[in-house]
């Protein structure tokens, strides 16, 4: 052990003379171990946010559509059975979307009407997976069924088995002149994706029933891909889009949802700047604790500079002194960070049961629970933001002790 280390580990310690200093230095480590926690804990729960709202969009979107140009697309079966063959495609399905008016007693909403075939609907997306009634095989051509976000139900008080009717934008001309296109359809089913757009704005029939309300024809709005790698989603579109020919175009999720998406990434970044504003008032907290040791220490400096030692090994002593402040701290709140991060999902709830609120609104955050997913990355580049902060407080009082002359430290002792 060399004697700058056994120096420095010794002021770490409570002396008579310096216990507001050690004091100090406790609440540093202390102010550094909370940083870390909530920095870690919100960084998990943001890498949560993230994961859930991409699984809530992909259970009803699809990673890639093909469009037609002019909002119609003829001859789809052949532009899904050559995007069919792409190495990333692992399923194909048509689908028609447009927007109407539904009503049901005197409850009306604005909905978008997707057109699906359920056989094939499911192998693109997991709505199948989160019918609450029903099932979405209900919805038979013919038949005019209709499958209701639970949210949307609630809305218009339309449970299982209740008429609704869906006014089509498309007029018809009659004698009196164009009025609204109407059709009665039966509620077959309810699905809820605990996700609000959907839940509270989305209709699914069958494509033969969308295909005549709509007035489509033989035509579909496009073709929806499912693909191995969702993030390859862009470079698979553009090399089908390519090979389709001009009439055709591509929409990933990730431009569907561009907006959404983008506003949880800043908001993680901004979130990280503001928490680690946490270390930066410990790494404050070093540098004046290490000032206060540095004049409590003067006289040992001086007496370590007359015995031989160089500058450098008083500042090696003083960061020794600080590493292991930031050290401590660092691996309290890795530790803390960690454990919570790990549990938030139950320690959310009871702090929201104690207190009686929620910390997140449906309807405001899109999700009603608070998810977490602790990424290695993030723990590791907070760990290091946070012990590179703390080396580097050290520096300056580091160099003050340093700079103590000999003479002039033992003048009054």
């Amino acid at each position: 052990m060399s004697y700058e280390f056994f120096i420095g580990m010794r002021y770490t310690r409570a002396r008579r003379r310096s216990q507001f200093v050690s004091f100090v230095s406790v609440v540093s480590v202390v102010c550094i171990a909370i940083g870390m926690i909530v920095l870690i804990t919100v960084l998990s729960v943001m890498n949560g946010f993230q994961r859930e709202i991409r699984n809530r969009i992909l259970g009803v979107a699809s990673h890639l559509e093909l469009r037609g140009t002019g909002g119609s697309l003829t001859g789809w079966q052949g532009v899904a059975a050559q995007a069919a063959r792409h190495e990333q495609v692992v399923a194909t399905a048509p689908f028609v979307n447009a927007q109407g008016l539904l009503t049901h007693g005197s409850a009306v909403r604005g909905v978008l009407v997707r057109g699906i075939l359920p056989d094939q609907e499911e192998r693109v997306a997991d709505i199948g997976r989160h019918m609450r009634n029903g099932r979405l095989e209900n919805l038979k051509p013919g038949e005019y069924g209709v499958v209701l976000g639970v949210d949307l139900s609630r809305a218009l008080g339309a449970a299982l088995g209740d008429k609704v009717v869906l006014v089509a934008p498309q007029g018809q001309v009659t004698p009196a002149g164009i009025v609204p296109r109407l059709r009665q359809l039966t509620v077959v089913g309810v699905f809820e994706v605990d996700h609000q757009e959907f839940d509270s704005s989305l209709a699914l029939v069958a494509l033969e029933d969308a295909q005549k309300i709509f007035r489509f024809g033989d035509g579909v709005s496009g073709v929806r891909l499912k693909l191995k790698d969702l993030f390859q989603s862009r470079t698979v579109g553009r090399e089908l889009a390519r090979a389709l020919g001009p009439d055709i175009y591509d929409s990933d999720w990730t431009q569907q949802h561009r907006n959404l998406l983008r506003a949880v990434q800043l908001e993680k970044r901004m979130m990280f700047f503001v928490v680690f504003l946490i270390i930066i008032v410990a790494a404050i907290n070093i540098v004046s604790s290490l000032v206060m040791v540095v004049t409590d220490k003067q006289a040992d400096i001086a007496i370590l500079r007359t015995l031989g030692a160089a500058p450098s090994s008083i500042m090696k002593i003083f960061i020794i002194q600080g590493t292991v402040i930031g050290l401590v701290g660092t691996g309290l709140g890795l530790i803390g960070g960690i454990s919570l991060a790990l549990n938030v999902e139950t320690v959310v709830p009871f702090i929201e049961h104690l207190f009686g609120f929620k910390f997140f609104a449906k309807d405001v955050y899109l999700i009603s629970d608070v998810p977490s997913e602790v990424q290695a990355a993030d723990v590791l580049l907070t760990a290091l933001f946070s012990f590179a902060v703390t080396l580097l407080a050290t520096i300056y009082p580091s160099w003050r002790a340093a700079k103590v002359k000999p003479a002039e430290a033992l003048r009054y002792e």
